[in-house]
């Protein structure tokens, strides 16, 4: 596996939970620029390998590697400082309701240490202008639509510019052609530099934006052509 210009890497290695073996003989890596699908069954273990990125589930075995930290050897203080190389983009979007978008963007930049409230409007309003919403930056979560909530949430998390974002199934609660819009920005941020691990079940936006693809299936990890996936006799179900 080479290890020159990639975001994050996972050699040989095991994801565990009570003691239960949930991935095994992991071997994948993301590099710099890609736009990646990670696509399999529920419960196949998809969420579990996000975990370990972002530092909420432990590597049980092997190596791996996000930006500069060892999966191996990280420490719970070390935690909200590898937060910061990455971003996460949620199914439900995980605003807070009680603040405006402005302030959701800021309470993430305190929490991840900014300091300055000038730098942070600054930041906040140019992330809301990547995604369309500048002009939507005082209004409340439940005064937006579907989308554009989703859009504050991947604005969230470009806010500390990452190295690449993490989006669990950023289009599950979003309707067909709002699906679009939201790969079209993801994808327009993977072409400014951004590398993308999206977590999916929604296989015509695969067939929209195709890439490359991975598939959680019997505890492994393989990569596959997407293009099998869509394959109408094959019967695999996604839920």
């Amino acid at each position: 596996m080479t290890k020159e210009n990639t975001i994050f890497w996972i050699e040989n290695g095991e994801i565990q939970q009570d003691k239960n073996v949930i991935l095994k003989d992991i071997n994948i890596q993301l590099n710099k620029g890609e736009f990646v699908y990670l696509i399999g069954r529920t419960g196949s273990g998809k969420s579990s390998l996000l975990k370990v990125l972002y530092g909420e589930l432990p590597l049980a075995l092997g190596k791996g590697q996000v930006s500069d930290f060892d999966l191996t050897k990280l420490k719970r203080k070390q935690i909200p400082y590898l937060r910061r190389k990455l971003g996460v983009v949620f199914q439900d979007f995980q605003l807070l309701d009680d603040r405006s978008v402005l302030k959701n963007l800021e309470f993430v930049m305190r929490s991840t240490g900014w300091k300055k409230k000038k730098e942070m409007a600054i930041r906040a309003e140019k992330v809301l202008s990547l995604v369309g919403l500048d002009h939507k930056s005082n209004q409340f979560p439940h005064q937006l639509s579907g989308g554009e909530q989703q859009r504050v949430a991947i604005a969230r998390a470009l806010v500390n510019e990452p190295e690449f974002i993490i989006a669990d199934e950023p289009t599950g609660n979003l309707d067909p052609e709002t699906s679009k819009e939201i790969m079209a920005v993801l994808h327009a941020i993977a072409k400014e530099g951004t590398s993308i691990l999206m977590a999916t079940h929604d296989m015509s936006i695969m067939e929209q934006f195709p890439s490359k693809t991975f598939k959680v299936e019997n505890s492994s990890i393989i990569e596959v052509n997407p293009m099998n996936e869509f394959d109408p006799f094959k019967t695999i179900e996604f839920k």
